[in-house]
């Protein structure tokens, strides 16, 4: 058995990686709107460029050369964790959490998750971040808003 790894990577220099990335990005999203019954989630819609475009460290979850997930941080928030669907419930994406929280300067981490999207809310409130708000970012679309001061 090949072990997981959680390296650090830079999409914008490998157009290949961020079209991989991508393609998990798509498929863990497309899992969360069928939790929160709203696929208006924006980076399910997001191109390859708006991908490499965003201002944002990643670090990627792989076993050989297959990407498992993936996450992005920028300063103090985390901009987005995704997890392929076949790989959920493995401890990638808390493993990935951890590895932001290595790497983000800052004594307060926020993150942002649907807000009827109740894996990604327990993960958070596990690793011990504080749900802070619900916010209504599109109309009928619900956030669940969260801070963890370190």
């Amino acid at each position: 058995m090949v072990a997981i790894e959680i390296v650090r990577v830079d999409p914008v220099a490998d157009l290949g990686l961020a079209e991989h990335i991508l393609a998990v990005q798509k498929s863990s999203y497309a899992v969360e709107a069928g939790l929160i019954g709203d696929n208006r989630i924006p980076l399910l819609h997001e191109s390859v460029d708006d991908l490499c475009a965003a201002q944002v460290h990643w670090l990627v979850a792989r076993e050989s050369d297959e990407i498992l997930g993936a996450a992005a941080w920028s300063e103090a928030e985390i901009d987005r964790l995704i997890v392929a669907p076949h790989a959920h419930r493995q401890g990638i994406g808390r493993r990935l959490v951890i590895g932001m929280l290595d790497s983000i300067v800052g004594q307060r981490v926020q993150v942002a998750t649907g807000r009827d999207n109740a894996p990604a809310r327990r993960l958070y409130e596990l690793l011990g971040f504080v749900h802070t708000e619900d916010q209504e970012v599109l109309t009928g679309l619900w956030l669940a808003r969260y801070e963890l001061d370190r």
